[in-house]
């Protein structure tokens, strides 16, 4: 069921799984996840997680997901849509709106297309990028296209849930089940581990108004979580249930300071091999940053 990945030389290393989750970008709460073989595609997971979106949602999503057909599937269920699609895309226009976005069709989806220079700043230079955003919200003076912009950061939650999930609950380790099935109930074990520890998290940063969920660390809740495994300590036996408990006790006692601006690109901080990997050193310094956005409006 679950195939080796394939090298130059053939297959090699462990059997993979793909997972695709949605999640909730303010508190990172898995709303829904399917996985599988490495052998079948996002999108055809992503296009599994439909059942999961519900009218009032505003979904996030990157390039990978910017598939026409999947669009209209996403749309059908009532929820919105905020997805990044390829700067060159080409996207005939159907009308023009006042702040520079522009209506086009995908098939029986109607999507305002909105073109912007996103400029970095710090003492160290400038870095430029540009964004091309798909949204369903195609009213400029209800859903102001600087706000969906800034808004769209926001798809970075995602990445963080999974290395949440891959890193700090596996440690880095590779899963331990010998069978499929045996695999299947592991995955769904971590999902729940990581739901649980999550709800905690939600809970505590909710018990002091104007705290970010953003402040709290995960680190900090899975080791309170493990030492009252170990303890067999916290259990619940009365009838009050205290919503904070130790594990929302421990969080909010050592809480992260407020999200720095994220000012370096995305790249593999460490190579697989043992020996250096090629290129520049990577600066890991941190920079006070300008962020300014530039609406392009150069007819499609």
């Amino acid at each position: 069921m679950f195939a080796k990945h394939r090298c130059n030389n053939g297959a090699g290393g462990y059997p993979q799984v793909r997972l695709t989750a949605l999640v909730a970008c303010g508190t990172r709460a898995v709303i829904g996840a399917v996985f599988g073989p490495a052998t079948i595609g996002e999108l055809e997971y992503a296009g599994r997680l439909t059942g999961d979106l519900r009218a009032g949602m505003l979904l996030l999503g990157d390039r990978n997901f910017a598939a026409a057909d999947l669009l209209n599937r996403f749309a059908a269920t009532g929820a919105d849509l905020l997805v990044r699609c390829k700067a060159g895309r080409r996207l005939p226009a159907v009308a023009r709106c006042r702040d520079g976005s522009f209506l086009a069709r995908l098939g029986a989806l109607t999507v305002r297309v909105i073109d912007a220079e996103i400029s970095i700043i710090t003492s160290r230079g400038a870095h430029i990028g540009h964004y091309r955003l798909l949204t369903t919200l195609t009213d400029p003076s209800a859903h102001p296209a600087r706000e969906l912009i800034r808004l769209y950061h926001e798809r970075w939650e995602v990445e963080t849930a999974y290395a949440e999930l891959k890193s700090t609950v596996l440690g880095g380790r590779v899963l331990r089940a010998h069978t499929p099935a045996g695999i299947e109930q592991e995955v769904w074990a971590l999902l729940v581990a990581y739901q649980a520890l999550r709800t905690a998290m939600t809970d505590a940063t909710d018990s002091i108004a104007g705290t970010d969920p953003d402040r709290a660390g995960f680190t900090v809740a899975l080791s309170a979580a493990r030492d009252q495994l170990v303890l067999a300590a916290g259990i619940i036996a009365d009838t009050t249930i205290d919503l904070v408990g130790i594990i929302g006790r421990q969080v909010l006692a050592q809480l992260l300071p407020e999200r720095r601006v994220r000012t370096k690109d995305r790249i593999v901080k460490r190579a697989i091999s043992k020996y250096n990997a090629r290129g520049p050193v990577i600066d890991r310094a941190t920079y006070k940053a300008t962020i300014s956005i530039n609406m392009l409006t150069t007819d499609p």
